[in-house]
């Protein structure tokens, strides 16, 4: 099962935990629950990348449309096994997906990273990728 593959809900037992190295705050039980209704919304994608059986990569994406850009894919929690890191594998995943966007029509593959995760900013930087904007958040709770 090596290499790329797209990922469903029964996926989730492989998928979480990668995820949960993203998400230091929030319980293991609440991010599954999260991820389970990210399944269930038609505008999600999962990818996965696979060494053998065991799941090193993972990806969501959210399908929209934009007025500045189009059908979009924007990636959502991209995460290689930290003890695999700095190994190639991030980039073969990502070209995988960028791959997989193309095949379907997508314009653009956007994505969010964290404003203190200067590693991951090389990376995209790296591979062709450029800031647009700022991203903000307002808690309603």
């Amino acid at each position: 099962m090596s290499g790329f593959h797209l990922l469903d809900f029964s996926h989730i037992r492989l998928i979480m935990p990668l995820v949960v190295e993203l998400n230091k705050k929030d319980s293991y039980e609440v991010q599954q629950a999260r991820l389970e209704r990210m399944f269930s919304m038609s505008n999600y994608q999962c990818f996965g990348w696979f060494d053998g059986e065991e799941l090193i990569g993972v990806s969501g994406g959210w399908i929209t449309e934009r007025l500045y850009s189009g059908k979009q894919l924007e990636l959502d929690h991209v995460v290689v096994n930290p003890k695999l890191r700095s190994q190639g594998i991030g980039s073969t995943f990502l070209a995988e997906i960028e791959n997989w966007a193309k095949a379907h029509n997508y314009l653009t593959v956007e994505l969010n990273t964290y404003v203190r995760n200067a590693a991951s900013h090389k990376f995209y930087f790296d591979k062709g990728y450029q800031i647009l904007g700022f991203h903000f958040q307002k808690k309603l709770s």
